[in-house]
């Protein structure tokens, strides 16, 4: 067997595929190299502060996804034309077989273009990014992934939910800069309300001053108005910010400290109740008349009125 022709081949169009090869793999590395450092050079120089550098944190670890994933699948793409055109294929035809596949696929596949415009938007916009919390098409969850076609949600018992952009009406962001401490509590009726006020305000104060919980209380937790006279307690609002997605720890600790703290200074927390109301009984009814007579049974006839 002659292998001439095959080592011409491989010495002009082999070196020249495996160059394409070489600078394919090349710019998928310094995509994913340079990428993460430019958009921190842009993001971080539009804020300053704490709560400005964790949200740019965010939005540059999405954008380095979309922008690392989206620039791999170009150079693949282009890399395997030009590798099909060094081989000898006519890559035109495949272009144009593309393209008319395109238009067919765009008539029959209108939920994938929605999609792709409703992940552009998202992405652009920063309606939210990967690590927040968020609530989508009814699903609750923390963002574990985004990309143009669809956006990946962890909820609460651990499962992953996949959520097409298109069908993402409305997007509840609960981790965005900061969040809100809102919770009321309810004691009773009979209870000094100043004083109460003064309890939750001064619990909320020493929680915010303490090491821990002063890193995620932004603004103390304080009283803010007798909200409701409900059916068994009278309600008090108690308001707070606290750093993002921290609300619930705070809220929770609050409550128990709350609990502790009323029953030291002996104020109520009500239970729900019911008071059965059958009616006022009618009072007993008192006859006017006299008793009547009473008269004994005659007695029997003895043996001798029985002989006469």
């Amino acid at each position: 067997m002659d292998w001439a022709p095959v080592i011409d081949w491989l010495s002009s169009h082999g070196a020249r595929i495996l160059i394409i090869l070489l600078i394919s793999a090349a710019l998928y590395f310094a995509l994913k190299r340079l990428v993460p450092p430019a958009l921190k050079l842009s993001i971080k120089k539009r804020g300053r502060g704490k709560k400005a550098e964790e949200e740019a944190e965010k939005r540059i670890k999405t954008l380095s996804r979309l922008f690392v994933g989206t620039g791999a699948v170009l150079i693949i793409v282009a890399g395997a034309f030009m590798v099909l055109s060094e081989i000898g294929i006519n890559i035109t035809p495949v272009v144009a077989g593309f393209g008319i596949a395109g238009i067919a696929i765009g008539f029959g596949a209108q939920s994938l273009v929605r999609d792709l415009i409703a992940g552009i938007f998202i992405v652009v916009e920063n309606h939210y990014s990967v690590g927040d919390w968020v609530q989508i098409a009814g699903v609750g969850g923390t963002v574990e992934e985004i990309n143009l076609r669809r956006t990946v949600l962890r909820d609460f018992d651990g499962t992953v939910h996949v959520i097409p952009n298109g069908e993402i009406k409305t997007a509840s962001n609960f981790s965005k800069e900061w969040a809100r401490v809102n919770l009321n509590i309810s004691v009773a009726y009979d209870t000094d309300l100043d004083h109460a006020i003064s309890v939750i305000n001064r619990v909320g104060a020493e929680m915010a001053q303490e090491p821990y919980w002063s890193s995620l209380i932004i603004s103390p937790p304080q009283a803010l108005r007798v909200d409701d006279l409900g059916d068994s307690g009278i309600e008090i609002k108690i308001l707070g910010v606290s750093k993002p997605i921290k609300q619930w720890e705070v809220m929770g600790q609050l409550r128990k400290r709350l609990k502790k703290a009323f029953d030291e200074e002996g104020i109520e927390i009500p239970w729900p109740h019911t008071k059965v109301y059958f009616g006022t009984p009618s009072p007993p009814r008192v006859s006017t008349e006299a008793p009547a007579e009473v008269v004994p049974p005659e007695a029997p006839p003895t043996l001798e009125e029985e002989g006469e």
